[in-house]
C-alpha cells in the first residue's frame, strides 16, 4: 500500500510526459520539492517515509539522527530500486541495506559521535509508485551541541536548513510534536521567514498518542489556537516497538487510523487527519502546480499546431505516385526556382541577408569596384610605357632625326594599351559567371525534396551559363577588337596634340571629384607596434583631397587629417596570427605619413572589403603602388627633343585610354547583364521546363527524396501527437480540480518571542511547567491564571483569568465560586471535563 493520491496522479502525468515525448520535447512540469524540518526526534523521517508509502529506509533513534541532509529524488520508473549519487553503478533493491547505507555515509564524513556535516546524500529512488519529485530530510533543529558536534551547531543547522527550503518551489513541512509548546516551535518559526504569507507551510503535529493522559491538541488541529494558513495535520507514526516488531505500512496505517476513529476529541476530524490526508494535501499542491503548469503547456502546443496547419492540410490527401500532383509540383518548383533566381539577381525584401554580400550585390561590386580597380592596376606602368614610346619614336624615324612627333609612334603605343585591356575584361566575366553558378546552386536548395529535379535542374542552367559565357567573352573581344579598329583622335574628350605638348605629366592624374566631395565613410583598424600604443579601430573619412580618421561615428573628435597628394597604395603581407587583410599607404618622396611612420598600415576584416577600399582611393587619385612616376629613371639616354616628344605622346596616350577605359567600364556591364544574366532569366522562365521534359522521365524527375517522404510523415505524426497532447491537457484539466488557496490567518504568534511556561500556556488551562503547555486538560476547580497572547487582539487580564478564544468573540461571564457546578453536561466517564477555548465559558 503506497501514496494513492500520487498512484492516482502518475497515470496522467506519464500520459502527458509520453505525448510531449513524441514530439521530441520535455515536458516540464518542474514538480516542487517537499523539505521536512522540525525539532530532533520530532518524527521527520517517519513523516517522509509515510509520503513515499515505504517504511524502513530512513534511519531512526533518539537524539539527532539525521545529520546530512537527504536529497531523496523519485523517479517513476518500472523496476523498484535505489541508488546513491556516490555508488555509481550499484542498485540497491533491499531497502534495508539503503537504510544502512545511509548510516554509513553519514558517519564515514561527520563520524559516530553526532557530528554534523551540510554535505548532503543524494538518493535517488525507482518506483511505478512515484511521481518524478524531489523530497529534503533535514537535521533536526537543536540548540544545544552534544558529541563532536560545534559550539555554533544551532546556526549551523538553521543555515543549512534556509539552503533548501528558501526556495519558492519548496513546499515546507513543519513538524512539530504535540507534547511540546507548539507557540516556541522553532520549524514553524523558520518556516515564518522564507514563507511570511504561508503558502507553502503546512503544520504536522506528530506523536499525538504520546500525549498525557486526558490532554489533547483537538484546538490546534481544527486550526482555532495558534492558527496556520494552511492548518494542521495529525499523524500517529509506528512506535519503537513496531519499528522492533516490524509492523508493516499496512498495519501501521490501519492502526493510525483506529486510533483517530476512536479518540473522543479526534473522531469528528478523522477524515482530515493522518497519514492519508497529509499525502492527500500534498498531492493536492502537487495537482494545483500542474494545473497551473498547464496553460503555458497548451499556449506552446498550440503555436506549434497553428505554425504547421498548412503544410499538413496540402499531405492529407498526398499520394507520392499522382501523376497530375507531379505535374503540378513540377509546374511550380520551375516556377518558384525562376522568381527566386530573378529576386537574387534584381534584389528583395524577402528574406534578406544582413551578413553578406550575395547575388546581385556581389556582381554590382564586381562591376563597379573589382573590375575599375583591375583596370587602374593594368593601366599604368610608367618606366616600361615611356620606354616603349622612345622605341618607337626612334624605330619610326628610323636613320633621320624627327623634328615632328610621329603620329604613328601613338597609335602604335595606343594598340597596345587597349590589348591589354583583355586580361581584366575576360576575368570580368569569369567572376561573375562562378557568382551566378553559385547562385544557381543557391536557387536549387528549395528543390531538395527530389533531388533529380534538383540535379538536373542545376545542370541544365549551369550549362546554358557556360555557353553564354563563351558568347559573352567573344562579344567583349569583339568590343576590344572594335576599339583597336579605328583610333578616333577626333573624340571630343582627347586632348589632341597642341593641348598635349602643354600639359605636364602631373596633369594625366588629375582628380575627376570636387575637392570636397566625401568619397567614403567606414571602419578601418591601424596596424601599430604594442611599443607605439597597438592597433586600434577608427572611423575613417576619405574625401577628394584629404584621409581623416575619428573616434567614432559621430565625427566630433577627429584624431589626424592626411593630405592625399603624393600618397599611393601598396599591398601587405596577413600576419601569422592575424585574422584581418591589410594594405598600406606611403608618401612616395620618401616622407613620414603619421607621425614617424613612413607607412600606415590599415586592416579590413575581409578581402572584399580591401579591394572594396582601394577602389575608393582610386577614385580620389591614390593609385597602387607601381603607378608611380619614373621619370628620368631612363636607362636609355635622351635628348630634349626626344624627351619632349615622348611627353607628349605620353599624354596622348593617357588621354585616349582614359576614353577607351570609361567606354569599357560602361559597355562591360551592359554586355554581361545582355548576354548572359538577362538571358538567363529568360531561359529559366521559357526554355527550362521543355529541357527538363527532354530530359527523362518524369515519374523518376518527381521521385521524392528519402529524406522528405521521412519530412512528411514526421510532420504528420508531429501534428497528431500534438492534438493527442492537448486533448490529454484538457483530459487532465477536467479530471482534477484545484483547491483555492486558504485566506490569510493571524499567525504573528508564531514570531513572539517565548514566554515562561506557568504565565503563558498555550493551551485554556494552565498545567504543570513538566505537562505540555499545547493541550487541554482537565480543570479541576477554578481555571488557573491566564494572560491571552496579544497577537489575538485579547488584552492580559491577570485579576481574573479567561479562556482563549481566538475564532470568535466570547462572552466572558463572572468566574464561578469553588464547588459551583458547571450547567455543561457531564463528560463521559472516562473524560474528564475540559475547558473548549473555542467555546464561552458557562462558570461563572
Amino acid at each position: 500500500m503506497g501514496n494513492r493520491g500520487m498512484e492516482d496522479l502518475i497515470p496522467l502525468i506519464n500520459k502527458l510526459q509520453d505525448a510531449f515525448s513524441s514530439i521530441g520535447q520535455s515536458c516540464n512540469l518542474d514538480l516542487p520539492q517537499i523539505a521536512v524540518v522540525g525539532g530532533q526526534s520530532a518524527g521527520k523521517s517517519s513523516v517522509l517515509e509515510n509520503f513515499v508509502g515505504r517504511l524502513d529506509f530512513l534511519p531512526r533513534g533518539s537524539g539527532i539522527v539525521t545529520r546530512r541532509p537527504l536529497i531523496l529524488q523519485l523517479v517513476n520508473s518500472k523496476a523498484e530500486y535505489a541508488e546513491f549519487l556516490h555508488c555509481k553503478g550499484r542498485k540497491f533493491v533491499d531497502f534495508d541495506e539503503v537504510r544502512q547505507e545511509i548510516e554509513a555515509e553519514t558517519d564515514r564524513l561527520t563520524g559516530s559521535n553526532k557530528g554534523i556535516s551540510p554535505i548532503p546524500i543524494n538518493l535517488r529512488v525507482y518506483s511505478p509508485n512515484v511521481l518524478n519529485l524531489t523530497l529534503i530530510d533535514l537535521p533536526g533543529m537543536t540548540k544545544v551541541a552534544v558529541g563532536d558536534q560545534p559550539a555554533d551547531i544551532e546556526h549551523q543547522i538553521r543555515d543549512m536548513l534556509l539552503q533548501f527550503i528558501t526556495k519558492e518551489s519548496c513546499l515546507v513541512l513543519a513538524v512539530t510534536p504535540a507534547n511540546t509548546d507548539l507557540a516556541n516551535s522553532d520549524a514553524l518559526k523558520i518556516a515564518k521567514e522564507v514563507d511570511p504569507q504561508g503558502l507553502r507551510t503546512i503544520g504536522v503535529i506528530t506523536k499525538l498518542d504520546l500525549m498525557d493522559e486526558g490532554t489533547d491538541a483537538r484546538d490546534i488541529l481544527e486550526n482555532k489556537l495558534l492558527p496556520l494558513r494552511r492548518g494542521y495535520i495529525g499523524v500517529v507514526n509506528r512506535s519503537q516497538k513496531d519499528i522492533d516488531g516490524k509492523k508493516d505500512i499496512r498495519a501501521a496505517l490501519a492502526a493510525e487510523r483506529k486510533f483517530f476513529l476512536s479518540h473522543p476529541a479526534y473522531r469528528h476530524i478523522a477524515e482530515r487527519m493522518g497519514t492519508p490526508h497529509l499525502q492527500k494535501t500534498l498531492n493536492q499542491q502537487l495537482t494545483n502546480h500542474i494545473r497551473d503548469t498547464l496553460p503555458g503547456l497548451r499556449s506552446k502546443l498550440q503555436s506549434q499546431l497553428l505554425s504547421l496547419e498548412k503544410e499538413v492540410e496540402e499531405y492529407k490527401n498526398f499520394r507520392p505516385d499522382d501523376p497530375a500532383r507531379k505535374t503540378k509540383a513540377l509546374l511550380q518548383m520551375v516556377q518558384q526556382f525562376g522568381v527566386d533566381f530573378e529576386k537574387c539577381i534584381e534584389g528583395s525584401g524577402d528574406q534578406v541577408d544582413t551578413s553578406n554580400l550575395s547575388g546581385g550585390a556581389k556582381i554590382n561590386r564586381i562591376f563597379h569596384e573589382r573590375f575599375p580597380f583591375e583596370l587602374v592596376k593594368m593601366e599604368f606602368d610608367e618606366k616600361e610605357l615611356r620606354k616603349e614610346i622612345s622605341y618607337a619614336i626612334k624605330n619610326i624615324h628610323g636613320v633621320r632625326t624627327g623634328l615632328f612627333t610621329p603620329d604613328l609612334a601613338f597609335e602604335a603605343i595606343v594598340k597596345k594599351q587597349v590589348i591589354k585591356l583583355k586580361d581584366p575584361c575576360l576575368k570580368c566575366v569569369d567572376l561573375v559567371v562562378t557568382e551566378l553558378v553559385a547562385l544557381i546552386r543557391k536557387c536549387t536548395e528549395k528543390l531538395g525534396s527530389y533531388p533529380r529535379l534538383r540535379e538536373e535542374t542545376e545542370r541544365i542552367v549551369t550549362t546554358y551559363i557556360r555557353e553564354r559565357d563563351s558568347k559573352t567573352k567573344d562579344q567583349v573581344l569583339l568590343l576590344i577588337d572594335i576599339e583597336l579598329s579605328y583610333i578616333n583622335t577626333n573624340h571630343e574628350d582627347f586632348i589632341g596634340f597642341a593641348n598635349a605638348q602643354q600639359r605636364t605629366a602631373a596633369n594625366a592624374t588629375k582628380k575627376r571629384v570636387m575637392p570636397n566631395q566625401v568619397i567614403r565613410r567606414g571602419w578601418l583598424t591601424i596596424n601599430i607596434s604594442i611599443m607605439k600604443g597597438g592597433s586600434r579601430d577608427y572611423w575613417f573619412v576619405l574625401t577628394a583631397e584629404s584621409l581623416s580618421w575619428y573616434k567614432d561615428e559621430e565625427e566630433k573628435e577627429k584624431k589626424y587629417m592626411l593630405p592625399l597628394d603624393n600618397l599611393k597604395l601598396r599591398d601587405v603581407e596577413k600576419g601569422f596570427m592575424s585574422s584581418k587583410h591589410v594594405f598600406a599607404i606611403f608618401n612616395t618622396e620618401q616622407r613620414n605619413v603619421y607621425k614617424d611612420l613612413r607607412q600606415i598600415e590599415l586592416a579590413c576584416d575581409t578581402q572584399e572589403d580591401v579591394d572594396s577600399w582601394k577602389a575608393s582611393f582610386l577614385r580620389a587619385g591614390v593609385y597602387p603602388e607601381k603607378d608611380q612616376v619614373c621619370r628620368g629613371v631612363d636607362t636609355v639616354s635622351m635628348d630634349p627633343q626626344l624627351e619632349r616628344q615622348v611627353e607628349t605622346i605620353r599624354n596622348l596616350v593617357d588621354s585616349y585610354i582614359g576614353i577607351v577605359n570609361k567606354s569599357i567600364r560602361d559597355l562591360m556591364p551592359k554586355t554581361i547583364m545582355h548576354l548572359m544574366i538577362n538571358s538567363a532569366k529568360d531561359f529559366i522562365h521559357s526554355e527550362l521546363l521543355a529541357y527538363l521534359y527532354s530530359a527523362g522521365d518524369q515519374g523518376s524527375l518527381m521521385e521524392e527524396s528519402a529524406e522528405q517522404a521521412q519530412r512528411r510523415d514526421e510532420m504528420l505524426r508531429m501534428y497528431h501527437a500534438l492534438k493527442e497532447a492537448l486533448v490529454i491537457i484538457g483530459d487532465i484539466s477536467t479530471t482534477t480540480i484545484s483547491t483555492p488557496v486558504p485566506p490569510p490567518v493571524d499567525d504573528t504568534w508564531i514570531a513572539k518571542e517565548p514566554s515562561p511556561p506557568a504565565s503563558r500556556p498555550a493551551s485554556a488551562t494552565a498545567v504543570p511547567p513538566s505537562r505540555p503547555p499545547a493541550v487541554r486538560g482537565p480543570t479541576p476547580g477554578p481555571p488557573a491564571p491566564l494572560n491571552a497572547s496579544p497577537a489575538f487582539g485579547v488584552p492580559p487580564v491577570p485579576s481574573r483569568p479567561v479562556p482563549l478564544v481566538p475564532s470568535r468573540p466570547a462572552r466572558v461571564p463572572p468566574a464561578l465560586p469553588p464547588g459551583i457546578p458547571s450547567r455543561r453536561p457531564p463528560a463521559a466517564p472516562n473524560r474528564p471535563t475540559v475547558i473548549r477555548p473555542s467555546e464561552p465559558s458557562l462558570l461563572d
